[in-house]
């Protein structure tokens, strides 16, 4: 089949209708709390066979290769926008999450779907290690927008970056038919050295490309951003070349690029952002045209709700219970972990694995797969900022920090924190000089009621202010953490060792 000019003029426009439809769309997603996966999988399915457009769309190895090159990129993007700061003190956690709780989610569901649903032990540990990891994209933009600690978000994005590799690795071994001439020691053996030294040359090309763009005199500021990305993508590469895990690589690369003084870094976080958009767009439109409506019944959907039943009240709080031995949390915290175990588009890529080498059953497990997402994707998603506050984790008064560009940014590396002082805080009243920041920060401008004034010493902010911080990038957390201190006690604050105040972590 010759794909000509007129064919790639009406590529060109339908594909254009179809991103702009689902980029506007992420402003409904967002309005509803919802990840936007669900209206991108709609999207899909509409063009589907089923659709009024009647787009065939079969090839499950296509779709398998094209999954796993836009799970790249989201990863990549995850690892370039998250800080290492809000992450380190609850990286234990998210690596237990991501090896020991995996393993245990695998097995109770697969337990569970064999005694309930009657499936075969083959598909039903497939089932298990399909539905067991976290989707990075749902992570990513669903709790970035919740006010939670830093050890929750921490954990839940080291747990989505890294938990994509073990599952993987099983789920290939179980379709090939390889898992019955490997015992269990080998199979662990294999997720360990593919964790292990995906993420050590993860850490090794993110040194080196780090080295390397602080040193390189690119002529255009838009090479910088290509390059971040070829590097991460290089670590992907090298990682898959010697058999080891190339999402651990990629995503290790990108966490420390991102977290390196590097020229034009916020614009390298944009270009990131909107690449990845774009990833999860065609990845879920993609992942709708896969799905064959017709196959969809009420048993299909029985199915699904007991999947993800067991999923969500057995197997996710038993794998957050038993990952919690490397670092113990509270309760409630581990109880906000559980229920933000997010599953978006990874489990459905994972399932066309199966589906390309042909498994007996396949087509019943993507269909099982699919429907469990979608219901409990609309299940968890909304509720949790209502959960976040019934178990009393999220947080008030909340600096956001935002990164601004200053040319040029190779010589002037500086933060913005937009900070808004909320009814309850008690900075309203303070004057600006009493806020007592680090050296080398100011309170640039205060918007107040639509109105904008350049503050002096003496200026009273007042509850409802919006604050912009000009801020050195390596005096952020001190400055946030001073912000917190005088929102919580007011101008009488302590500059350290300050008890009351909330955990930074």
């Amino acid at each position: 089949m010759t794909f000509d000019v007129h064919q790639l003029d009406v590529f060109v426009l339908v594909g254009a209708v179809v991103t702009l439809a689902a980029i506007l769309a992420v402003r409904v997603s967002a309005g509803a709390g919802l990840p936007s996966l669900l209206i991108y999988l709609l999207i899909g399915v509409l063009l589907g066979e089923s659709g009024p457009f009647a787009i065939a769309f079969d090839d499950a190895q296509l779709a398998h290769a094209l999954g796993f090159g836009a799970l790249a990129i989201i990863l990549a993007e995850g690892g370039l926008t998250t800080e290492w700061r809000q992450m380190r003190s609850s990286i234990r956690l998210g690596l237990s999450l991501a090896t020991l709780g995996v393993a245990v989610s695998v097995a109770v569901v697969a337990v569970g779907t064999h005694y309930l649903l009657g499936l075969p032990w083959e598909l039903a540990i497939l089932l298990g290690a399909i539905c067991s990891p976290t989707d990075a994209a749902a992570v990513f933009s669903v709790l970035r927008a919740l006010p939670l600690p830093k050890r929750l978000t921490g954990a839940l994005e080291a747990e989505s970056g890294l938990n994509d590799a073990p599952t993987v690795v099983l789920v290939g071994i179980i379709s090939t038919g390889a898992v019955g001439t490997s015992g269990v020691v080998e199979v662990g053996g294999i997720i360990v050295f593919e964790l292990v030294v995906g993420g050590l040359l993860g850490v090794a090309i993110g040194v080196a490309g780090a080295w390397i763009m602080r040193r390189a005199a690119l002529p255009s500021s838009g090479l910088y951003p290509l390059a971040v990305m070829c590097l991460a993508f290089t670590a992907y590469g090298v990682a898959a070349a010697v058999h080891a895990s190339g999402f651990a690589a990629i995503y290790v690369a990108a966490l420390i690029l991102g977290n390196s003084e590097l020229p034009h870094r916020v614009a390298t976080r944009s270009f990131a952002e909107g690449v990845a958009w774009l990833a999860q767009i065609g990845l879920f439109v993609m992942l709708g045209l896969l799905l064959s409506p017709s196959r969809i019944d009420g048993h299909t959907v029985v199915q699904a709700l007991v999947t993800g039943l067991v999923l969500t009240i057995v197997a996710r709080p038993l794998s957050v219970l038993a990952s919690s031995i490397v670092q113990p949390m509270a309760l409630r915290e581990l109880g906000f972990i559980s229920w933000a175990g997010l599953r978006g588009a990874v489990p459905i890529v994972l399932a066309t694995i199966p589906l390309a080498e042909g498994v007996d059953g396949a087509d019943e497990l993507f269909d099982i797969v699919f429907v469990m997402v979608v219901i409990y994707t609309l299940l968890t998603g909304p509720t949790l900022p209502w959960v976040a506050e019934r178990l009393h984790v999220a947080r008030r008064n909340e600096p956001r920090g935002l990164d601004v560009e200053v040319a040029p940014l190779d010589r002037v590396a500086a933060d913005l924190l937009q900070v808004t002082i909320a009814p309850t805080s008690k900075m309203h009243g303070v004057e600006v000089g009493e806020l007592r920041l680090p050296p080398g920060c100011s309170v640039s401008l205060v918007i107040r009621s639509g109105t904008v004034l350049v503050p002096e010493r003496r200026t009273v902010l007042r509850a409802g202010d919006d604050l912009l911080v000009v801020t050195p990038r390596k005096q952020r957390e001190a400055t946030e953490d001073r912000l917190r201190q005088v929102s919580q006690n007011g101008r009488l604050a302590q500059w350290l060792g300050d008890p009351s105040r909330p955990d930074r972590d």
